[in-house]
């Protein structure tokens, strides 16, 4: 976009604040030398030399051109997954007529962008040459290291005189919007178990896959593979040959998504976020679920309710997902677990299967979750699916070789063991427990969706 003239309140106003520049500080300097060697008193050498240096950088400062006369342009790249790498460009144009001592080389032009530092930009800075009617491009790279949505609102120009002594610099409104959204690194597999369902739902055999499905679909001839419960005697009687029923996996359920983002979803496992890990099996449970003809929501919650997406089975629901999720943040707060199920069952009353994305901290679960578990999983299918640090679980492995790693082997024994009693109290009250590693916890939550579907149990 083209930015608008600077207001009142922008750096320099229409002019420009006029800003030194190294020839200006090497030329004292030069000057200062010869009036040494000069056979001149000093005080009238020096009044001379920077007289004529004040008098050149005035000048300088006259005929350069002023910031507003220059078009900017700032192209961000709109949507940016976390840690993958993206360009913005720059283009400065001069549309103005030609002045004195700047039409053979062009207009000297420093930009400085007003980009976040968690944007990993290469460089917020650029130097071009602008021919005078004419553009120039510059670019940087970035890389971010955090989900959000970064809005810069300005870049400041810097724009050379002709002689390069003296620069104008002024301040530019160039409004624009980045959204870093999480990283699906889950996409593959979400691809493979869509291939694997439909698959199943043909008929054809999978060593890891059983049953067909729950929902009747057609009749068709007896084959030698078919299951002998699968026959229709009605049928085969009319038709005077083996005929058998098929079945496939129900369609237009509903999968709502709970997501937390309190104080224990703030912890880092294998250098990220857990609620990273959980965000990227949000996304890939609802891309499965939406082409698997199923209806996918989120609720998003800490101590109150953050988002909702209704739940639904469009081309576009897992960017109404994402778009949602994307600036969520931990917050350091313990969650209302019975807040957000009690507006969950307010807004969807349909039975669905809610997968509650959380940690399975001991403390906070039984404090939380378990008092309000009661009040979906007496109506609804519950799954509560959890990412698991594996280095824990490397502490109690190991065998210790100073005092310090046996204290720490003791409290990782500790940990384990509070975290299966956990997921065993969870399973007591008929919660399907999803309890992963890093870089599993999609893929298991997936499986387990389409055990559920297979099974018939919604």
């Amino acid at each position: 976009m083209t930015s608008p003239d600077p207001g009142p309140g922008s750096a320099g106003g229409r002019w420009g604040w006029p800003v030194p520049t190294w020839r200006l500080v090497v030329g004292a300097g030069v000057g200062s030398l010869v009036v040494l060697v000069l056979p001149v008193p000093p005080p009238v050498g020096l009044w001379v030399v920077n007289g004529a240096l004040l008098v050149a950088a005035v000048v300088d400062w006259l005929l350069a051109v002023r910031p507003d006369e220059l078009e900017v342009e700032r192209e961000l790249p709109g949507i940016v997954p976390l840690g993958a790498e993206a360009r913005i460009v720059w283009r400065v144009a001069h549309r103005g007529p030609g002045r004195w001592g700047v039409g053979g080389r062009g207009v000297r032009v420093r930009l400085a962008d007003e980009l976040a530092p968690s944007l990993g930009a290469v460089t917020r800075r650029a130097r071009v040459v602008v021919p005078v009617r004419g553009r120039a491009v510059a670019a940087t790279t970035v890389r971010p290291g955090r989900r959000g949505r970064f809005t810069p609102t300005e870049v400041v120009l810097r724009v050379e005189g002709p002689l390069g002594l003296v620069a104008r610099q002024g301040r530019r409104r160039l409004p624009g919007v980045l959204r870093v959204y999480p990283p699906f690194d889950s996409r593959d597999e979400a691809e493979l178990r869509v291939n694997k369902a439909r698959i199943l739902e043909v008929g054809l055999r999978s060593a890891q896959g059983r049953g067909g499905g729950t929902e009747f679909d057609s009749l068709r001839e007896y084959g030698v593979d078919d299951e002998f419960r699968r026959i229709d005697w009605a049928a085969t009687a009319r038709s005077g040959k083996p005929i058998v029923r098929t079945y496939r996996a129900e369609r237009n359920q509903t999968v709502l998504l709970l997501l937390d983002s309190g104080r224990t979803m703030a912890g880092r496992v294998a250098d990220v976020p857990r609620l990273d890990h959980a965000m990227d099996a949000v996304m890939l449970l609802t891309s499965l679920a939406t082409r698997l003809g199923d209806r996918a929501g989120l609720v998003a919650f800490d101590r109150e309710v953050r988002a909702v997406v209704a739940p639904g089975h469009a081309r576009d629901q897992l960017s109404r997902v994402t778009e949602a999720m994307y600036q969520l943040q931990p917050l350091l707060a313990e969650s209302d677990y019975r807040g957000a199920f009690a507006e969950t069952l307010a807004r969807f009353r349909r039975r669905a299967m809610l997968v509650v994305l959380t940690e399975l901290a001991e403390q906070a679960v039984s404090e939380t979750l378990l008092p309000a578990l009661p009040l979906i999983a007496r109506d609804h299918l519950v799954v509560v699916a959890s990412v698991a640090d594996p280095e824990v679980r490397g502490w109690a492995l190991a065998t210790p070789t100073e005092p310090g790693a046996a204290y720490r082997k003791a409290a990782a024994v500790a940990t384990l063991a509070d975290r299966r009693r956990t997921v065993a109290r969870l399973r007591g009250l008929g919660a399907v427990v999803v309890d992963a590693p890093p870089g599993r916890l999609a893929p298991d939550l997936a499986d387990a969706y389409l055990r559920v579907k297979a099974t018939g149990r919604l």
